[in-house]
């Protein structure tokens, strides 16, 4: 009997590409799994009217983890015209599934290690080894939004004296994304962030806010922090704007370790720090909850390169490498982090993005080589 029940839903585009060649690698790894595929995606909103099938929720909670490929993001003006031009301006609206995924099963860290890999020819700098926490659940990624503004909310917020130049604005001509924190969402990150600093020897953690703008989010937010550190003396705590963060980490990106920050703050810096390390085909992330997580390569569908066996597939080894991890084998976690580290410093395997010639499954079997 398998160890483990594992998900794979390799989506849209060339989430389909790269999930094939990450399992090249876990079958040579030899993980104790039993592999089961789900529908998830823009193919699944055209035919049936809903991205995230109920029978794949049903998969996930049948499941001890997922491996998920990538998703299609279209804005919703698009979505129903490319349905079908018949369905224009009648409401319907394509909504990102993976989004609902982290927000039904409480997925609400989102963990980004940025590693710079010796030998890596796209790598800003060696030596970089960043990991972010992000707020997944929350913040302007709520998915709280109004166009046009109900005559309710409009009256809600005209005591706010901030609302004075709005008075007059037509409520056809106003729209309102909604930054939402708690303060339980604000601690349980910030603190998954100092117990992953402590458990793996890191110096420090640093949040990333805008609080002097932002005055009552990133005010709950930095105040939160600020007592949740208290906790954890052995770890140097720093504060940033998000803007002088962006600057920073450009300009010395070896003063920072673990980054904690809201949603919106913490998709910015991590395609940043991603980029540091050789770009989104690097950049693997984990959706990680109390009971459930579901891991990924950050990088979007590319449509344009769907079926043509040409990305680079590194993002997902390194998903399935934390996936291992935070199943508990930290043996195979590590033999696979390996792998990918030899083949890089060998350079005798690069994809199109590093330079190279390297299919897509052939950097899988490069990698699946080393093991």
């Amino acid at each position: 009997m398998a160890k483990y029940k594992i998900a794979i839903l390799p989506g849209d585009g060339v989430g389909q590409d790269v999930v094939e060649a990450a399992m090249i690698v876990l079958k040579k790894l030899k993980v104790e799994a039993e592999y089961s595929y789900g529908d998830i995606g823009w193919e699944f909103w055209c035919k049936e009217g809903n991205a995230l099938p109920d029978r794949t929720i049903k998969l996930l909670k049948e499941t001890d983890a997922c491996l998920f490929g990538a998703i299609t993001s279209k804005p919703k003006e698009d979505a129903a015209a490319e349905l079908d031009p018949a369905f224009k301006g009648k409401g319907l609206s394509y909504f990102s599934p993976i989004v609902r995924l982290r927000q039904e099963f409480d997925l609400y860290t989102n963990l980004r290690p940025c590693k710079a890999y010796p030998g890596n020819p796209l790598n800003y700098k060696d030596k970089i080894d960043l990991v972010i926490f992000r707020e997944n659940t929350e913040g302007m990624y709520a998915g709280v939004e109004f166009f046009p503004l109900p005559q309710g909310v409009k009256d809600a917020l005209s005591i706010h004296p901030k609302m004075k130049p709005f008075k007059d604005v037509p409520l056809d001509q106003i729209a309102l994304s909604t930054r939402i924190m708690t303060r339980k969402g604000c601690e349980r990150i910030v603190r998954a962030a100092f117990e992953f600093a402590r458990k793996y020897k890191r110096r420090s953690v640093t949040i990333v806010e805008k609080p002097n703008v932002l005055r009552e989010t990133g005010g709950l937010m930095l105040s939160v922090s600020r007592d949740v550190a208290k906790d954890y003396p052995d770890i140097q705590f720093k504060e940033a704007n998000i803007d002088a963060m962006c600057m920073w980490l450009v300009k010395n990106p070896y003063d920072y370790d673990v980054l904690v920050a809201e949603n919106l703050f913490g998709d910015i810096i991590s395609d940043l720090a991603a980029q540091l390390v050789g770009g989104l085909g690097f950049a693997s992330a984990g959706n990680i909850g109390d009971k459930y997580a579901v891991f990924e390569p950050t990088h979007g569908s590319a449509p344009k390169y769907a079926g043509m066996n040409k990305v680079n597939p590194i993002a997902t080894f390194l998903a399935a490498k934390l996936m291992l991890d935070w199943l508990g084998e930290t043996g195979k976690a590590a033999a696979l982090e390996g792998a990918v580290a030899e083949v890089i410093k060998d350079g005798k395997a690069r994809t199109y993005d590093m330079g190279g010639k390297t299919t897509t499954l052939e950097m899988g079997e490069a990698v699946a080589a080393k093991l």
